[in-house]
């Protein structure tokens, strides 16, 4: 069994986790369109629930107030992030052969 680098698992696992929450958000938006319709499962229930929130929009605020330093704070984020890796060829020392005089067909 060949096993994988850690930087390899994590693509694979994140690469996953989108294919599943895009599952997700599909059957999210079947029963938000017909909250009625095989809401029933053989383990699950579903149920489409609606509650109202009071939230913080700070974009209505003044601008004065949005901009003003004194009301603002600098965080440090980190991240991790997975990229394709770049090609490696590998080369094996001596290869292509090459010999003085031959005649490459």
């Amino acid at each position: 069994m060949h096993s994988l680098s850690p930087a390899d698992e994590l693509g694979e696992i994140r690469a996953e986790i989108a294919r599943l929450k895009a599952r997700e958000a599909a059957l999210r938006a079947q029963f938000l369109r017909a909250p009625q319709d095989k809401t029933l499962g053989r383990w699950t229930k579903v149920e489409v629930v609606e509650t109202r929130q009071t939230r913080f929009n700070p974009a209505l605020l003044p601008d004065e107030i949005r901009r003003d330093p004194r009301y603002c704070e600098d965080r440090l984020v980190q991240s991790v992030r997975c990229l394709p890796a770049p090609l490696v060829v590998s080369v094996r020392p001596g290869w292509p052969l090459r010999r003085e005089g031959a005649q490459m067909h």
